[in-house]
């Protein structure tokens, strides 16, 4: 070898090494936490003056008899356009099934009803077991709900029966459609207890497994279906443990900083997608442990934030500096007037918080077509920016703030335009607000809302 080869050799493996210290330098200084917060808010009582506020584009007044909080959205009878679905559901300790189930226009017009008016309630603290979906692959969407011993099918343009598949009478909790057969669709769904069994079901109605405390823990509020390995068939994230679709635990969490026996998973979001599963990440709350958490896809843990009652999270881009996304979670189980919303970096530092009355149910959307989510937060109706200030209030005419209790804010498009909104529902009615200034979302958009809603 000459002299000029075995030169620029050296010169090759000395900038090489440079650029590996460079970059772990650069990663260990944003994993350090920030000197000072990008904002700390405290946002309590009426809005300012200068807010401006946000009336509904629609408001649908809730079937008095059939209608209730829980919500959901889509087209139901082929027109092109949205259709709500809202339950009322019947509790005994803890224990609850869908009781009602009302489609209406936008207009409030009925389409139809399905169930027993009297004798359920209008309002949650839950989870009420009622999704949208085109379970057979027709493109016609179904609406279908759990109730007392039985999952039920009902179609979507008519609400009849369409049939009933038998499960365990407590089996009510939620309902989530996955897809554990690698068919085109996801067509399996999930039923669960509140906090100990899980059964799967195919399209037909087989039950495929079913598992009590998987990995040694109490399940999720809601379990949670994602491909890691690429196969066409989820793995299903069922509280601290992940599952195989056959069922099988594929590996279960392990805090080094918790006692997860306190309580359950609240919340598992993914973070990032990858061509593995130790390219995913996964930030999780861990309810009654007091604890966040982000993992990879094979259940390595990489960091870990404990000491508060974290509850749900988003994920999305909302700092405007190139960094991202970023996670949002608020902290529950707080007297009224001290409810924060966190908004954490990739390494769990925390970058800002807003305080507010109740930061409970919340969302993120880009409402103002910059490219980035403002942070909303349904009971006070709050649409913050980027520096965590208000720049608008939802407001919901007729409802009494003091009587409008906890209200559910979901995102979809509601008027067709391939653009989301968004919905606040109360027990007594639904708000629209069409997004003026938001961007179509690339490829299909699904019209109306997701087919595995979730309080939490």
């Amino acid at each position: 070898m000459n002299k000029t080869s075995k030169s620029s050799q050296r010169w090759w493996r000395t900038g090489l090494i440079w650029l590996t210290v460079v970059t772990v330098l650069c990663i260990a200084l944003e994993a350090k936490q920030p000197e000072s917060l990008y904002f700390d808010v405290k946002d309590l009582g009426e809005p300012d003056e200068g807010v401006p506020v946000i009336k509904p584009w629609r408001t649908v007044q809730l079937d008095g008899d059939y209608g209730g909080q829980w919500v959901v959205a889509g087209d139901l009878d082929g027109d092109g356009a949205v259709e709500i679905v809202s339950c009322e559901n019947i509790n005994n300790n803890d224990v609850h099934y869908t009781s009602t189930a009302v489609a209406q226009k936008l207009d409030g017009s009925v389409l139809w009803c399905w169930g027993n008016p009297r004798a359920g309630r209008k309002n949650w603290h839950h989870d009420v077991a009622c999704q949208i979906h085109d379970w057979d692959g027709d493109g016609r969407n179904e609406v279908v709900l759990c109730t007392k011993g039985a999952v039920v099918e009902l179609d979507g343009r008519t609400g009849k029966e369409r049939r009933r598949i038998k499960i365990a009478e407590d089996a009510s909790d939620c309902l989530v459609f996955c897809n554990l057969s690698g068919g085109e669709s996801p067509t399996d769904i999930l039923v669960k207890d509140r906090y100990h069994r899980i059964w799967a079901y195919d399209r037909h109605g087989k039950l495929l497994w079913s598992v009590t405390d998987p990995g040694g823990y109490r399940t999720a509020h809601q379990p949670r279906p994602m491909d890691l390995d690429g196969d066409g068939r989820d793995e299903i994230m069922a509280g601290y443990a992940m599952l195989n679709h056959d069922g099988a635990v594929r590996w279960v969490f392990k805090s080094k900083k918790v006692d997860q026996g306190r309580g359950h998973l609240d919340c598992a979001r993914i973070y990032r997608k990858g061509a593995t599963p130790e390219e995913f990440r996964i930030v999780l709350t861990c309810c009654g442990a007091n604890n966040i958490a982000m993992i990879d896809g094979a259940g390595k843990t990489l960091w870990e934030v404990s000491g508060y009652h974290f509850e749900s999270i988003d994920v999305g881009k909302i700092l405007p500096d190139g960094r991202g996304p970023q996670i949002v979670v608020d902290i529950d189980h707080r007297p009224l007037g001290e409810s924060p919303l966190w908004v954490l970096d990739r390494f769990g530092n925390l970058l800002g918080q807003i305080v507010s009355d109740y930061c409970r149910h919340h969302c993120l959307l880009d409402w103002t077509g910059d490219g980035v989510s403002e942070i909303l937060v349904s009971h006070n109706g709050a649409l913050y920016d980027h520096k965590g200030r208000r720049i608008g209030t939802f407001t919901t005419p007729g409802e009494e703030p003091s009587a409008k209790g906890e209200t559910s804010m979901l995102i979809g498009d509601m008027t067709g335009d391939g653009v989301p909104d968004v919905m606040i529902a109360t027990t007594n009615a639904v708000y629209i607000y069409k997004n003026t200034k938001g961007k179509k979302q690339p490829g299909p958009v699904r019209l109306g809302t997701e087919f595995n809603f979730t309080l939490y």
